[in-house]
This record gives C-alpha cells, structure tokens and sequence, in this order.
C-alpha cells in the first residue's frame, strides 16, 4: 500500500514538473512574440514619424517657394506702379 502510494505522489510531481516546463516554454514563446510586436510597432513608429517629417518638409518648402513667387509678383507690381507714375509726372511736366 506505501508502495502504490509513493507511485502515486511520484508520478505526480512528475506531471507537475512537466506542466510547469510546458508552461516555461509557453510562457518563453509568448515573451518572444510579444518582443517581435512590440519591434514591429517600433519599425512603424517610425516610418510614419519619417513619413511626417518628410511631408511636413515638402510643405514648408511649397510655402516657401509660393512665399518668394508672391514677394516677386509684388515687387513687379511695385516696379510697374512706380514707372508709370513717373510716366504721369513726366508728362505732367512736359504739359506745364
């Protein structure tokens, strides 16, 4: 009776200690798939963080360039006010 007894709690440590390593290697392959998602987010991350600042670059330098395009058509307008004024007072002068 011992005998059958001690089989008994023997092989159930033996089943424990081998639920224990099945739950070791899960908890391992778990670990290692949360640390592959967790790189893939990070790879993400980052190209969108790179996607943003590339776009944010490209539309400071469409500004800029409309920027420049607006301050060049102005100083034409500028210019040509100028010289048609004095055209006018020229030819004001010329009348008096």
């Amino acid at each position: 009776m011992r005998k059958i007894i001690l089989a008994a709690a023997v092989a159930t440590s033996a089943l424990g200690l081998a639920a224990c390593g099945e739950t070791a290697d899960a908890v391992s392959e778990t670990g290692d798939a949360m640390a592959a998602d967790a790189g893939s987010i990070a790879d993400d991350a980052t190209a969108a963080v790179d996607g943003a600042a590339e776009a944010t670059g490209e539309a400071v330098e469409g500004a800029a360039d409309a920027t420049a395009e607006a301050a060049g058509d102005a100083a034409e307008g500028v210019s040509d006010a100028a010289e048609a004024a004095a055209a006018e007072a020229e030819t004001m002068m010329e009348g008096e």
